[in-house]
């Protein structure tokens, strides 16, 4: 069946309590690996952030499929992380369930030593956790909204790269979680636009400083992508019109957007740093 649909057929209308449950979505998030899986990152050690469900979960799944060994932080998702790691271990492969709270410093370096002790190292780190809230008018932006969301979407990438990278070796990646929104903005979520593209800067300068030790920095920015973020943030009508608004005219699964990453990953990507890969229903973007 095509995944070209009318727009009144993207989504059947509905909403969550924040985080948001991916069992409970109508459609089910897509997240197995499109393509068999050949070996590309064997024996790898990932720690992937926001990993329990939507593209973190995605993502671990298709590096698994590639023998990479996982470790997953998320936040409270305990029915969502304990699907994923029997998901997950499918493969033949160690997952590792870390919840935390990442927009805290002391978080996010727990996190790391929990994911280096598990694995025996760290070879590939996934910044992907994030959080936003719709807010019509920047009046109603709050400054203990504006801390959560740039504490969990900004500084958490921030300090999970600062102490992950006491670990990481030449040829070892970082990449990270922006979104389309950094690119155009975006009118109802100027906070968490905001810290996608504080991330845009922080890759290209991170990959910049690092480039010397052989350790490659890139971001994925996608569009809009069917995941509990989306039915834990919006109202039922516009998450019933979620994506719509695309060139392809509709959301994408998390398995759509997984491939970026794990070209990324790969050693398919031994001549890109500080790059950002747009996996966006067909958007241009020019920046």
């Amino acid at each position: 069946m095509s995944k070209l649909k009318p727009k009144e057929e993207v989504n059947p209308p509905q909403e969550q309590p924040r985080p948001g449950s991916e069992e409970q979505m109508k459609p089910v998030p897509e997240t197995d690996p499109l393509s068999k899986g050949s070996g590309k990152l064997q024996s790898k050690r990932v720690l992937i952030t926001g990993g329990d469900s939507g593209i973190g979960k995605a993502v671990a799944k298709l590096f698994a499929s590639e023998g990479a060994h996982i470790a997953l932080c998320y936040l409270n998702e305990d029915e969502d992380a304990d699907q994923a790691k029997a998901e997950i271990e499918h493969w033949g492969v160690n997952c590792v369930l870390i919840p935390a709270d990442i927009s805290r410093e002391d978080s996010c370096r727990e996190v790391v030593r929990i994911a280096v002790e598990s694995l025996g190292g760290l070879d590939i780190l996934v910044n992907n956790a994030a959080t936003q809230w719709e807010q019509e008018d920047i009046a109603n932006i709050s400054t203990e909204q504006l801390l959560k969301t740039f504490s969990t979407n900004f500084f958490s990438c921030f300090w999970v790269s600062k102490y992950a990278l006491e670990h990481l070796q030449e040829g070892s990646c970082i990449i990270n979680t922006t979104s389309v929104t950094a690119y155009r903005g975006s009118p109802t979520l100027m906070d968490y636009a905001a810290t996608k593209g504080a991330i845009v800067a922080f890759t290209r300068s991170l990959a910049g400083s690092l480039v010397k030790r052989g350790i490659r920095v890139n971001a994925v920015a996608p569009g809009p992508i069917w995941t509990p973020l989306i039915v834990s943030s919006f109202d039922a009508e516009k998450v019933s019109e979620f994506g719509s608004d695309t060139p392809m005219k509709r959301p994408g699964q998390p398995n759509e957007v997984a491939p970026s990453y794990l070209f990324l990953a790969s050693e398919d990507n031994s001549y890109m740093t500080g790059q950002v890969l747009h996996p966006n229903g067909g958007e241009i973007i020019n920046a």
